[in-house]
């Protein structure tokens, strides 16, 4: 879990200190997670604010290696009028990243499925704002909402 700990606090920190964007993070985060020092992990978790997430939604570890439990669930799992609040992604890439960038699809935006396309399961969601978007079976069964 050291490592995993250690990179998601990077990413945080890129992203909130430095100014990076959340497609950017990964392959620095990737380096820096190498450096093994607890204590610089410690006090970079301190500095953060003791983050619960990283920029993506992925639960942190805490000081022992234990990891929150997770009650999100795959945004396609959810039918036609159902809502949640949009958590993290399954798929980090930063092609799908810049995708959800382009549609206003932001973590923290309220989600509500309006309808799901029998034919190929295209789903019209409502965001946040009343903003409506048709995305793909293959973009919702990548993002994570809890309920």
């Amino acid at each position: 879990m050291g490592i995993i700990r250690n990179h998601r606090l990077w990413e945080v920190f890129l992203v909130d200190k430095l100014g990076f964007r959340w497609d950017e993070v990964h392959d620095l985060a990737e380096q820096l997670e190498h450096i093994h020092s607890e204590d610089l992990t410690n006090k970079l978790d301190k500095f953060l604010g003791f983050p619960k997430a990283d920029p993506h939604g992925d639960p942190i570890p805490d000081a022992n290696g234990v990891l929150p439990k997770s009650k999100s669930v795959l945004l396609s799992s959810l039918k036609a009028g159902e809502e949640g609040t949009f958590t993290g992604v399954t798929d980090h890439s930063p092609v799908f990243l810049n995708y959800l960038d382009k549609n206003a699809i932001s973590l923290g935006n309220s989600i509500k499925v309006t309808s799901i396309e029998e034919y190929d399961q295209t789903y019209t969601l409502q965001l946040t704002g009343k903003k409506e978007v048709t995305v793909s079976f293959k973009v919702v069964n990548s993002l994570l909402v809890s309920r």
